[in-house]
């Protein structure tokens, strides 16, 4: 007998995991990712690509099986996991597997919703499928993690990992969700290769495409299900293949190990970093740092000059080209700017720390804001270096005009393992987010039911209230 082929390590997996077989640090984790990911989609029903994407996925008409955030007419499946899948990524809040470097619940939480909803799971099926989902997404990303380099070789390849890996871990908990076989969970993981997609050159120049990655990358994965449920297969070598996954996208082997080892018994699912900041992860702790010079009593008129030491492969994102990073001229190039993060932290953020109303066009626009971000210089740092990518560290050297050199170090991630958000703060991350868009009542009630996952007996009940979110205003 010849061994089995890496997707079919992760079909028998996928396959054999029962709900009961989940720790119950797994399940609860699902519930606040499931709550955190429609409070961003939520809070996202009112952007132009928002209202973009509604529009396009309206036009496609089909089979009315789910609902979508802000869509009031059911849509087809894989519609619905678009819309829902591009409002979930579209604010650079959405959760982060580190030392991958991916964002695994904006794919994988649409593409299961969407799926429960297609084939009338209930709430034990749906955490069951998106638990499976994550740890698949997280493992092959891991798989394209390079530890002599601490980096992503997708990203080294300017590749969005969280959309190519997202669109296989979604692909595979929607097979769950629709009770497919080991066989026919091969044969999606084996189409779903072929739709996994994502460049992110629109992180260092603009653009809002990458707003789109993880809707497609929803779409494809209930795409793929469906067409494996329906006959087409897929090769069992998909990813280790001679012209596989990892050759397309690596162009080297992938780390099968990072995909076999502990599999079914030790779960990345509960360590999965949640965002307490709107932003690119990598800024947070540039939020964490300017709020640290304000606590302080250091203000921005203060300031002569900043440098913040981040690591040297998270220039390219929040400071390269820095006369771009030191003037964005939206909210959304804001998101992905060093020394944004840090006006940010030092004008003093709402929300956990930094809320969506500080990336607004207008303030990323401000003198006083641009004044301080042009003393703002985003440099390498070698202590930062030997800790990425477990952590998105930084150094802040103040030098204030009054000579005096202030330094603050953020060494870890708030929102990860070291220092986690509990329920009650993803909750209250949720309720900011959805707060302007729904009545009180309503918000507790969308906590309560994701707080109580596994006892809904119709997922449609969850989505269902969200439908009306922001028609109004197209």
């Amino acid at each position: 007998m010849t061994d089995p082929t890496l997707a079919q390590h992760l079909a028998r997996f996928a396959a054999g995991i029962t709900f009961e077989d989940l720790p119950d640090a797994v399940v609860d984790s699902v519930g606040m990712r499931v709550l955190d990911t429609l409070g961003i989609a939520i809070a996202a029903t009112d952007l132009d690509t928002s209202r973009a994407a509604i529009a396009w996925a309206t036009e496609q008409g089909g089979a009315a099986k789910a609902f979508a955030v802000g869509v009031e007419a059911a849509l087809p499946g894989p519609m619905a996991a678009f819309v829902n899948g591009v409002l979930a990524h579209s604010l650079d809040f959405d959760d982060t597997h580190l030392p991958s470097i991916l964002h695994p619940s904006a794919t994988v939480v649409p593409a299961a919703l969407a799926a429960a909803q297609q084939h009338g799971a209930d709430g034990r099926t749906l955490v069951r499928g998106i638990a499976i989902g994550l740890e698949v997404c997280v493992r092959i990303g891991m798989a394209g993690f390079d530890p002599e380099t601490q980096n992503s070789v997708f990203f080294e390849h300017g590749q969005h990992a969280t959309s190519i890996c997202g669109a296989m871990g979604g692909a595979v908990a929607a097979a769950v969700i629709g009770g497919a076989s080991e066989a026919k969970i091969v044969d999606t993981l084996g189409i779903a290769a072929s739709m996994a997609s994502g460049i992110i050159e629109a992180n260092r120049t603009g653009g809002t495409v990458k707003r789109m990655h993880c809707g497609w990358a929803a779409h494809s994965a209930l795409a793929a299900a469906g067409l494996a449920r329906h006959g087409i297969t897929g090769p069992p070598t998909v990813l280790e293949g001679r012209f596989g996954f990892f050759e397309a996208w690596l162009h080297q082997p992938g780390r099968a190990s990072e995909i076999v080892d502990g599999l079914g018994t030790q779960w990345a699912v509960p360590n999965i970093f949640f965002k307490p900041y709107p932003a690119n992860h990598f800024t947070h702790a540039a939020v964490d740092a300017g709020a640290a010079l304000r606590n302080r009593g250091i203000a921005p008129s203060d300031v002569k000059k900043l440098v913040l030491g981040v690591p040297a492969a998270n220039l390219r994102t929040i400071g390269e080209p820095i006369e771009v990073k030191r003037t964005p001229t939206t909210g959304y190039m804001a998101q992905f700017s060093g020394p944004y993060a840090l006006a940010v932290g030092m004008f003093g953020g709402g929300g956990l720390g930094a809320a969506l109303e500080d990336y607004s066009d207008e303030l990323a626009n401000a003198e006083d804001r641009r004044a301080l971000m042009a003393k703002v210089d985003v440099v390498p740092d070698e202590r930062c270096d030997a800790i990425f990518p477990h952590q998105f560290p930084a150094v802040l050297t103040a030098t204030l005009t009054d000579g005096t050199t202030v330094v603050e170090e953020v060494l870890t991630t708030r929102g990860g393992p070291e220092r986690p958000l509990s329920f009650e703060e993803v909750s209250a991350k949720f309720r900011a987010n959805a707060a302007p868009f729904m009545s009180e009542l309503d918000v507790a009630q969308l906590a309560e039911r994701c707080h109580g996952l596994p006892d809904l007996t119709d997922i449609g009940t969850l989505l269902a209230p969200l439908t009306k979110i922001g028609t109004a205003t197209r």
